[in-house]
């Protein structure tokens, strides 16, 4: 049982490493430090060898078709049996490019892509095939990328992986998997538009009086366009009339598919001067050596932040406060006294008028 866990761990960590591109290095190096594992790899290919690609990159008119190739390795020391399909791509919250999980259908570039005859292939449900592969054997599988006429202008980001298939005995069933990339941009109309959203701001005036608070401005950046675009964030406050401005920059180099978003955020050094002012500055930005055929023009949302002088205003308060208390006690002090000078005033005529006169 525990080498059986052991070597789906180190299966797993492998297929993390080889998604989308990893060279066949890596799978041997592993393959020689675990050989009771399974080790494989997925690969651009021609219809003979594989090619030495990262990943298929295709620029399709709506309506047309392609032909790639893949070649599919088992480098491990036993047979094993792999599952072949295609499905979307996303990229999840860490930044990461991943596919739909295996038991959803793809509704967009990964639906449009199925494979040709491959022998000793078996259909697998959800699209695809499975196949068993001998230790150390390689199989060439052909790919076709069949774009539908009414495809929009744009990327289709998608994928093609192989997943390892667990037999019937193993106790440890994990999902492991590594794939190729494939790009897929339809020609056309082409829209790059980053945009600012779900913008959320908080303040926190400092303890200390003569130190600025800190305003930290949360954001989405969200792709409204049809092309994956990487962004450069800008966030810059100020108070009233623009005094004391302070900048911050965010490198987002990560890539934001259309109609996705990534999180990012920005602390700044602001003072309290009540209500502060400003802007967030998008630049989108190619990924990779993406051509993107159209201006990349900045976006910029307005921000502004209530930062109340707390430190400052309780100040005040305390320093009225001690004036007011100081100004009570010298009012008591004076009518103590003015009370003592009349009392010694009016004791003194008391004794003049008990004067008998001899």
């Amino acid at each position: 049982m525990t080498t059986r866990i052991a070597t789906a761990i180190t299966v797993l960590l492998v297929g993390l490493g080889l998604l989308f591109g990893a060279s066949p290095a890596t799978a041997d190096d592993a393959a020689a430090d675990q050989p009771a594992g399974t080790t494989w790899s997925l690969q651009p290919a021609s219809a003979e060898v594989a090619d030495g690609r990262v990943s298929l990159r295709q620029r399709v008119d709506p309506g047309a078709t392609v032909d790639e190739h893949l070649a599919l390795t088992n480098h491990g020391a036993s047979p094993a049996r792999f599952a072949v399909y295609a499905s979307d791509g996303v990229v999840t919250d860490s930044g990461s490019f991943d596919l739909l999980p295996g038991d959803q259908a793809p509704k967009d570039g990964g639906s449009w892509i199925t494979f040709g005859e491959v022998a000793q292939a078996q259909p697998r449900t959800g699209g695809g095939f499975t196949i068993d592969l001998a230790a150390g054997a390689a199989v060439i599988i052909p790919v076709r990328i069949a774009v539908p006429a009414d495809a929009t202008p744009g990327d289709h980001p998608a994928g093609i992986v192989a997943e390892l298939l667990a037999d019937s005995q193993t106790q440890v069933h994990l999902s492991t998997r590594v794939g190729v990339r494939v790009h897929l941009r339809v020609t056309g109309d082409i829209a790059a538009a980053l945009a600012a959203e779900n913008v959320e701001v908080r303040y926190e005036t400092s303890a200390n009086p003569l130190a600025p608070g800190t305003a930290t401005v949360s954001f989405d950046i969200a792709n409204r366009g049809n092309v994956r675009l990487a962004a450069s964030s800008t966030v810059m406050l100020s108070g009233p009339f623009g005094v004391l401005p302070v900048t911050a920059e965010i490198a987002e180099g990560r890539e934001i598919l259309p109609g996705q978003s990534a999180r990012a955020e920005a602390t700044l050094p602001l003072w309290p001067l009540v209500l502060g002012f400003g802007e967030i500055t998008l630049q989108p930005q190619p990924v990779g050596t993406d051509e993107i055929e159209v201006p990349l023009h900045a976006s910029t949302t307005d921000v502004t932040v209530w930062t109340p002088p707390w430190v400052y205003l309780a100040a005040l308060l305390l320093v009225l406060l001690t004036w007011w208390l100081i100004r009570r006690q010298r009012k008591r002090s004076a009518a103590r006294v003015q009370a003592a000078i009349d009392a010694a005033v009016a004791a003194a005529r008391t004794a003049d008028r008990d004067v008998v006169p001899v």
